[in-house]
């Protein structure tokens, strides 16, 4: 071979593994362009998911309900009853990591409207916001922080089928106001405080009726407004402590009728530790005014104590005594023993047998109830 064709030879055998990679190289982009679109796609269907799921992650959906029988010896007679007494709903959602919605919607007596013994209640519609890390502000409709069950009453935490007649008489729960209110916390005291400005009782003067003066935040005469606070003590594991102090410059909402203004002075104990329990509260009403003196209701109080045992961690026995004073010479009293079985943390069977005075209505005889929480 002459030597001129000897260069070109040489250069087309260099150029063709050079062409073979540069085919290669192309080949290469064009996958990883490829798969580079796959990856945005998925991507973006993955943004696309998680902003359509999260006003459902940030909701909240719960209740309670109960039902009741009630088998009682009254001066008018035997009286059966069976009563779906509360369905209730919770709605909550979290608008931001400070910012929230909670609210509660309940039924009671299972049927309402016209004739029918049952209510559609809204008991509680508030916003919440943590302005600090141990301050929160709440404004709406709130359950007011007065007494143990006023607050938290789903059937499963505590004992007996009905509530307590002290808490249900005298303070009056369930008991909820429209208002705006702050709360805080001291975690290493175990020291938390409420404060809270809010509508008020209308209590009629012809007799005083505590729980007879609740308006239910429902076109609520505003005319006085309340102001209630609690200080309570938790530092010891299973110990509660709380006393509860509201006033309202005219109980019934309107100046001249010998019905004035009215403090509510409330102080509680719950203490568990292993199968023991113990409940204890303390509620008084002082009432100024020459009407509810001359009525004898200036000073509405009552008391009880319940004591309760853990046979196991799903049965449990208890034992509770009520006194309750809604007017002079009337000192009702109320007697329950009973049991409760938990088959589940959430669901409860509830029996208790139950004496009462004349005052009281004179109503002997025993419940059952089943309730739940979710």
């Amino acid at each position: 071979m002459t030597d001129h064709w000897r260069l070109p030879l040489s250069l087309l055998t260099l150029a063709l593994p050079v062409a073979g990679l540069a085919d290669d190289a192309a080949d290469r982009l064009q996958r990883l362009e490829r798969e580079l679109d796959t990856l945005r796609a998925q991507v973006e269907a993955t943004a696309d998911a998680v902003a359509s799921a999260a006003p459902a992650d940030r909701t909240r959906v719960g209740g309670y309900g109960e039902l009741h029988y009630n088998h009682l010896d009254t001066p008018s007679g035997d009286r059966r009853s069976l009563d779906f007494h509360r369905f209730v709903l919770f709605f909550g959602h979290d608008f931001s990591d400070a910012l929230r919605f909670q609210s509660e919607l309940e039924v009671e007596h299972a049927v309402s409207g016209g004739d029918e013994p049952g209510e559609v209640e809204l008991e509680q519609a508030y916003v919440e916001m943590d302005l600090t890390d141990s301050t929160v502000l709440r404004a709406g409709l709130v359950l007011l922080p007065v007494g143990i069950l006023n607050e938290t009453h789903e059937p499963p935490t505590f004992y007996g089928v009905e509530r307590n007649p002290v808490e249900k008489h005298i303070l009056p729960a369930t008991w909820w106001e429209g208002g705006v209110g702050l709360s805080g916390r001291q975690a290493a005291r175990g020291l938390s405080w409420d404060l809270l400005l809010h509508s008020g009782l209308k209590v009629d003067p012809a007799t005083v009726s505590i729980r007879g003066g609740r308006q239910k935040a429902a076109k609520a005469d505003a005319s006085k407004l309340a102001a209630t606070g609690r200080l309570r003590y938790t530092a010891i594991p299973g110990l509660e402590l709380a006393a509860s102090l509201q006033w309202q410059d005219d109980i019934s909402q309107q100046t001249g009728d010998g019905v004035d203004g009215a403090t509510l002075l409330s102080t509680h104990l719950a203490w568990r530790h292993g199968p023991l329990g113990l409940r204890a509260l303390y509620a008084r009403w002082d009432i100024d005014g020459a009407q509810a003196r001359a009525l004898g209701r200036d000073r509405q109080w009552g008391a009880y104590a319940e004591g309760s045992y853990r046979v196991t961690p799903r049965l449990g026995l208890f034992a509770r005594h009520n006194t309750w004073h809604t007017a002079d010479g009337v000192d009702a009293t109320q007697q329950n023993l009973g049991l409760n079985w938990w088959p589940h943390e959430d669901v409860v069977f509830k029996a208790d047998l139950q004496w009462q005075n004349a005052d009281a209505g004179d109503a002997d005889g025993f419940n059952l109830g089943i309730g739940y929480q979710f």
